[in-house]
């Protein structure tokens, strides 16, 4: 079977190498038919976290994934939960362009009836709201977690478990996480084994629809 390979955008700035493959190594380390490369957006060392964050952002996006097309990929992976130049990537690629939160939405979609979201932002994103639909009770945002930076910080991992508890409380049997900073840290299977509550981790659920590719 050959190698699917991707091309993977990080929608942040860094220069520590771990943190910029966080997300290619949670892949290959749970499927092992792909072959990715790892590139992030210039100039945005706080990443995605608002509207306007996002809108700059967009373009620069959409020039990676030119750049990773003409590389001859086969699909383009848009790691952020709010999917941010997915559609404008798709109106001009060929291949496949897949986002974070789609895929994370559509998977718990799929497993759960009362889904709440964990992210970083007030509301959740659009994106997964409207793949949810009515199975969507709530999100909330852990206190003092504003950027996917905070999420490295013991304190944000802290407020994040919390968060995901008063999830649980409202009623939510299952958890999405909203922030795929919430993948690099890894904290999924911890707020499983604390609360015994199933969460999608929104890269894993990306990795399985590239899977799909291969069949």
């Amino acid at each position: 079977m050959n190698k699917i390979k991707v091309g993977l955008i990080r929608v942040f700035t860094t220069s520590d190498e771990n943190i910029l493959n966080a997300h290619a190594n949670l892949l290959l380390s749970n499927f092992k038919n792909m072959d990715i490369e790892t590139k992030c957006i210039p100039d945005q060392p706080e990443g995605i976290h608002d509207d306007e964050t996002e809108k700059i952002a967009v373009p620069k996006i959409v020039n990676l994934a030119k750049e990773f097309e003409s590389k001859g990929v086969d699909v383009i992976f848009i790691s952020c939960a709010a999917d941010p130049g997915v559609e404008e990537c798709r109106k001009l690629l060929r291949i496949p362009v897949i986002g974070a939160g789609s895929a994370c939405a559509a998977l718990a979609y799929s497993l759960g009836n009362k889904i709440g979201v964990l992210g970083i932002t007030e509301e959740a994103p659009e994106i997964m709201k409207k793949v949810l639909k009515e199975k969507f009770v709530c999100s909330i945002k852990p206190e003092d977690v504003n950027t996917t930076l905070d999420l490295f910080k013991e304190e944000g991992r802290k407020n994040a478990l919390k968060a995901a508890k008063l999830l649980k409380e409202k009623g939510c049997d299952t958890i999405a996480l909203g922030c795929t900073g919430m993948s690099t840290v890894g904290i999924y299977k911890e707020i499983e084994k604390s609360l015994n509550i199933r969460v999608i981790d929104p890269v894993l659920a990306a990795g399985l629809v590239i899977s799909y590719l291969n069949f």
